[in-house]
């Protein structure tokens, strides 16, 4: 059976890259902006959360001593 031109060059790439192999690693996910950003600061989060609670016991349940001088 015979193809015309045109379905036969729809199939084939249109150029060969012997230097894909070696490129892949660039669109991995694990190296995508996003992942890096989010292991920029690993600790931020629970950082945050500690913080907010320490200012919230603070607040509420440590005695309020103005000093005057």
């Amino acid at each position: 059976m015979l193809r015309s031109h045109t379905e036969a060059q729809a199939r084939r790439p249109i150029y060969n890259d012997p230097w894909k192999n070696r490129e892949a690693w660039r669109s991995h996910k694990i190296f995508s902006k996003s992942s890096n950003f989010k292991t920029l600061f690993p600790g931020l989060g629970y950082a945050t959360v500690a913080f907010a609670a320490y200012c919230t016991y603070e607040h509420f349940f440590l005695k309020n001593e103005k000093h005057h001088h």
